[in-house]
């Protein structure tokens, strides 16, 4: 198939999965454009008249919701302001056939019909939906209406307090069983293994929640454990041995016979003899000698011996092979059975106690009406799936629902597709599946399924389809299965090495589930693309370190993982040098070109990270951090410690060696050496006479002087502010400290709404809580990005390096869990406490780790555009079979040539395509940056705050006093504003109709006016705006009742322009009056009303120094206008 004929078969597929009318499977491999089916499927529906709030799209990730929205509305804006020619143009792109006149019309108002949708669009993350329903159903689901969500680290506080609960719960002598199962746990593993069990434990607790629900009790469900396993729940390891101990259950007479021949035999038969004598002579030891006696028949990795005697002592005494192996066997079934009471003692225990911790754990969050990530699924399927007001609430729901779409479906938990199932129900039966035409269309690839410790399945992925399918079809409705295999974003030789390395069944058991084989189809086939593999750093031989040299100087020159980091750093700078270009572009190798990927956040992300900077190459930095971590977290929690305890001499220390302050250690020497009293005393009295103490003390005395009086918040915003830490910070650090910083702030502030605000507190609180921070690696920076595969997953690079490929499988998990629909955990403690069915389950655990890490591989390895490099660095002992580069070493085969690497190592290297000619550098003319302002440096001058804003038209000390003997004291009052309303509104309503309206309102009760006051008041106002000398001033270029607000003479002015009149040149400012008599000469008017004018043209000549502002009074009474002069402002 010619690659034009590949490309039209791609888009067609992708158009067939974007086809509205049926519900669609589809399986999307690496770069095969899914993103662009599920924008295309939301597009198409809409414009098939599909409601916009009717369309709920679920995604794996907050950033996947919002490029697709981004997506989304981005081309809606564009249909809406394209012209018509390029808008059928992309309508038939978009739908592979013309579109109808209705059609077009509604693609332009599509975007204002998004904007109005109530709620907008629906795409959201499982979790942002769940939180939706439950918000509108709170009462039904059983919960607070103004529940919270959690993050992480707030569940993490939540179940510490919960643990801290539960231990003291274990103490009160009503709890005998709870405080049991703690001393059993406890006695069993060490303090970090007991934090990391009840953890484990306590990251399952929908499961221990199913498992009391569908066995009625933490009792009922011990039973029901103890029978999974097979043995009786009263029997314990030390019944089971005394009783195997029992002279009954065993020849007694036949075993020591065969002691004495032993005897007379060889060493080995006498050491044999040796073991079990003492056992079958004192009786009163035997369980305790048990497990001695058993290492007779038994080698010490639990299986039988070879041979119990010598072939000599075999030959003279025949009959006591048979006689040692009945009671081989029988030892083994005994051992068989201890196995299991110790796996059934040790979990019962831990059942226990992690149904206890449960219990306090769902009873704080109650409390404070919270609600965490795992609540959020289990509650909304509760929801929709019991009994009672699920009916209701489905029937709210399914009205709003009529699509869903569901994106990177492969990392979906079987709880997340309960609720999706039930969403989904009356789709395909009831009355939903026969009024209108509802789909399903779900997106991923079972190959990238790489979430299992969020309880992703790759399995459940394939059940789910078949699942679908049948419903689908058994209603009569359409369905396709569609996959996509055409890659339009690696080059040919990175997707040949993908399947070559994938071709053999056992390498790529567990990628798909039915074992198919993988075959890439290339869109960018014939454009150049490389891979190459580099050889493994190995560690180098071991020599006596010199112990005079700094410690970090041996481990680094001999950590290979280290030297890994080197070179890569090495041959980055060497392209960036040489102007290497990409084959592929013709353009030059930028650092925002290149992905490094590690498996995990071990010591060569550090390394790696550290190898780039010394080389001077911009690195983004971590995906992913502890905030505590940080150091400009560290520096800042530093100056929290030192305002708490001044006599701290080592963090004292830090902070002066800290950005904030910045000496250095000769500097340090010099203030400490030989001091009497503490460092801060040291630091006060400045014996050494140097500038840069002085300035540390009296930066930190200020912060002393303000820690007791200012909120945790206040004192660190002053701190990075005004203070100028963030500048010193950030100088030192580079811009990669700004989200430490950003983030550490947000936490200061989310801390003192919630707690009471101290520092104390605050330091208690932040470090008992690990807050991690994932950045956002889609930046455009041009940096380097370092980040785990788990984090690429939806990016792409040009260039990705692969350097963590000689690790083996991680450690085993301690918890094993049945696969039951209620499943019960397994702790054996130790792997020789394994009994069958935590043998198997181990087993199965370390299949299915293995499976997702060739997964994990193949992410890993789709993520490169053009080039991909494999390296790799080895421990003392060999690489393991099981890891990434065992996996891909084969793969290059036939085509390989070798290329020197600039530090003189050779790799192999296996290239393709036509190298595209290089792109001329434009000319670029260097830019002189303009100096900053120099009040960019100065603190921002303090806003004047008087008690009362400054009102021109109410000066307090200006007030005209009225006669006490007038009648109209207030009226006159309102009848001035009565005039001003319709001198405001009147102007905007068509002249014929004018006093008619102006009548009407006058009329109205609210103003308690008589026909005569009515007349009076319609007549002075018509009076003023019939006026021909007027008409400027009611004109359509005028404006009526401007507000006016600025700062005069240190005040705050807060005023409103009855009539302001803005032309090219000038701005007239009109203030109607009322009085009675009105004044005809400027003498006579009031002073209080000249300096109202004088303060709005002062407001206004410095927001239009470039026209002149005249001020003017209109009278109502005559009517006539005084302008003012500007003398008298």
């Amino acid at each position: 198939m010619s690659l034009t004929d590949l490309v039209e078969n791609g888009i067609a597929r992708q158009k067939q999965a974007a086809d509205p009318g049926k519900s669609v499977w589809v399986s999307a491999s690496a770069g095969s454009g899914k993103t662009r089916v599920l924008v295309e499927r939301s597009l198409r529906l809409m414009l098939a008249g599909t409601p916009p709030e009717k369309i709920l799209c679920i995604t794996f990730t907050k950033a996947a919701a919002a490029e697709m929205s981004n997506r989304l509305n981005a081309m809606l804006g564009d249909w809406s302001v394209m012209d018509d020619a390029r808008l059928a143009e992309s309508l038939r792109d978009l739908m592979g056939r013309p579109a109808t006149d209705a059609e077009t019309i509604w693609a332009r108002r599509l975007f204002a019909s998004v904007l109005d949708a109530p709620g907008g669009l629906k795409i959201q993350t499982i979790h942002s939906f769940c939180e939706s329903v439950l918000g509108r159903f709170p009462l039904e689901a059983q919960l607070s209406p103004n529940f919270e969500v959690m993050d992480d680290r707030s569940a993490n506080e939540i179940m510490q307090i919960a643990r801290d609960d539960t231990l003291l719960e274990c103490q009160r002598p009503e709890n005998a069983a709870l405080g049991a199962a703690l001393r059993l746990v406890s006695e069993k593993v060490n303090e970090d293994g007991f934090s990391k069990l009840l953890k484990d434990i306590g990251d399952k607790r929908s499961q221990l929640m199913r498992l009391r629900r569908d066995y009625g009790g933490v009792n009922a469900a011990i039973k029901g454990l103890a029978g999974r396993i097979g043995i009786d729940p009263d029997l314990t390891e030390d019944h089971l041995i005394s009783r195997a101990c029992r002279e009954t259950t065993f020849d007694g007479p036949a075993l020591r016979r065969a002691v004495d021949r032993l005897l007379m035999g060889s060493k080995t038969d006498v050491a044999t003899a040796e073991k079990m004598a003492p056992w079958l002579l004192q009786p009163d030891r035997r369980a305790a000698l048990f497990d001695e006696y058993c290492l007779a028949f038994f080698t010490q990795k639990q299986e039988f011996r070879a041979r119990f005697v010598t072939e000599k002592v075999a030959k003279a005494n025949p009959e006591i092979v048979d006689t040692l192996q009945e009671e081989a066997e029988r030892l083994q079934k005994v051992r068989e059975s201890v196995k299991k009471a110790r796996v059934q003692t040790s979990t019962a225990a831990l059942i226990r106690l992690g149904m206890a911790l449960v219990d306090r754990y769902e009873e704080e969050k109650s409390r404070r009406g919270r609600l965490d990530y795992d609540d959020l699924i289990l509650k909304t399927r509760d929801l929709l799936t019991g009994d009672g007001v699920a009916p209701w609430v489905m029937f709210k729901l399914d009205g709003g629902i009529e699509h869903i779409l569901v994106d990177e479906a492969q990392d979906t938990s079987a709880e997340q597709w309960q609720v999706i199932a039930a969403l989904a129900e009356e789709f395909f039966a009831g009355k939903g599946a026969l009024e209108t035409e509802r789909t399903l269309f779900v997106v991923g690839d079972e190959k990238q399924s790489i979430y299992s410790f969020q309880g992703a399945d790759p399995a459940t992925f394939d059940v789910m389809r078949r699942q679908f399918e049948e419903r689908a079809l058994a209603a009569n409705k359409g369905w396709q299965n569609v996959p996509l295999d055409l890659s339009f974003r690696s080059t040919e030789r990175v997707l040949d090495l993908v399947d070559r390395v994938f071709a053999d069944e056992p390498a790529r058991k567990g990628l798909t589930a039915a074992g198919d084989m993988i075959k890439h189809l290339v869109r960018r086939a014939g454009e150049a693309g490389l891979v190459e593999i580099w050889p493994t750093v190995k560690p180098p031989e071991v020599e006596a370190a010199d112990p005079w040299d700094m410690p970090m100087a041996q481990n680094l020159d001999k950590n290979p993982a280290a030297q890994l980091a080197k070179n890569i750093a090495l041959q980055i700078r060497d392209w960036l040098d040489k102007g290497e270009v990409l084959s592929a572009t013709g353009r030059p190798v930028e650092p925002r070109d290149i992905m490094i990927l590690v498996q995990s956040r071990n010591a060569f992300f550090a390394h790696i990270v550290r190898a780039l900077k010394l080389a001077d190459i911009p690195v983004a930095g971590a995906d992913r951090m502890v905030l505590t971590e940080q150091l400009a977290v560290m520096d800042l929690l530093a100056l929290a410690r030192f305002v708490l305890l001044p006599e701290d001499d080592l963090n004292l220390a830090v902070i002066l060696k800290s950005p904030f302050v910045g000496c250095d250690d000769n500097q340090l020497f010099e203030l400490a050496y030989g001091r009497k009293d503490s460092l801060w005393r040291a630091l006060r009295d400045n014996r050494t006479g140097l500038p840069v103490f002085d300035k540390a003390r009296a930066f930190l005395g200020e912060l002393l002087s303000r820690a007791d009086f200012v909120p945790v918040y206040e004192f660190f915003a002053d701190i990075l502010g005004r203070l100028g830490g963030r500048k010193k910070l950030l100088g030192r650090l580079g811009q990669e400290a700004a989200d430490p910083i950003e983030e550490f702030l947000s936490l200061a502030l989310n801390f003192q709404r919630t707690e009471a605000s101290s520092l104390q507190a605050f330091l208690h609180w932040i470090g008992a809580g690990a807050s991690e921070i994932k950045r956002d690696m889609e930046q455009g920076r041009n940096e380097v990005r370092v980040l785990t595969v788990h984090g690429s997953k939806g990016l792409q690079a040009p260039i990705v390096f692969l350097p963590d490929t000689c690790q083996g499988t991680r450690s085993q998990p301690s918890i094993f869990w049945t696969e039951e629909e209620a499943p019960f955990p397994l702790w054996p403690v130790k792997t020789e406490n394994d009994d069958p069915l935590t043998a198997r389950m181990r087993q199965l655990a370390k299949d299915r780790q293995l499976e997702e890490k060739k997964r994990l591989l193949y992410v890993a390895l789709t993520r490169a555009e053009d080039r991909l490099y494999i390296c790799g660095w080895e421990g003392k002992n060999s690489r393991p079979a099981d890891c990434w580069y065992e996996l891909i070493d084969p793969a290059f085969g036939e085509g390989v040539e070798e290329v020197e690497l600039p530090w003189g190592e050779v790799a192999r290297r296996w290239s393709s395509g036509t190298v595209t000619e290089r792109e001329e550098a434009p000319d670029i003319v260097p830019v002189t940056p303009a100096p900053l302002p120099d009040w960019i440096s100065r603190p921002a001058p303090e806003e004047p705050v008087p008690p009362r804003p400054l009102v021109p038209s109410r000066e307090e000390d200006e007030t005209i006093a009225s006669s006490p003997l007038g009648v109209d004291n207030g009226q006159r009052f309102h009848r001035g504003l009565l005039v001003h309303r319709l001198l405001e509104t009147l102007p905007a309503i068509n002249p014929e109709d004018r006093e008619q309206a102006a009548k009407a309102w006058l009329a109205r009760p609210l103003h308690g006016l008589d026909e005569a006051r009515r007349d009076d008041i319609l007549r002075e106002t018509l009076n003023v705006i019939n006026d021909p000398g007027f008409s400027a001033i009611f004109g359509p270029d005028s404006r009526a009742e401007v507000p006016i607000s600025g700062v005069i003479d240190g005040r705050v002015l807060s005023g409103q322009i009855d009539r302001l009149l803005v032309s090219e040149e000038e701005i007239l400012i009109i203030d109607y009056k009322t009085n009675r008599p009105s004044p005809t000469e400027i003498e006579a008017v009031p002073a209080m009303y000249l300096r109202q004018m004088s303060l709005y043209r002062r407001a206004l000549m410095g927001m239009y120094p470039g026209k002149v502002v005249k001020c003017a009074l209109l009278w109502t009474e005559g009517p006539h206008l005084m302008v003012l002069p500007e003398a008298v402002l």
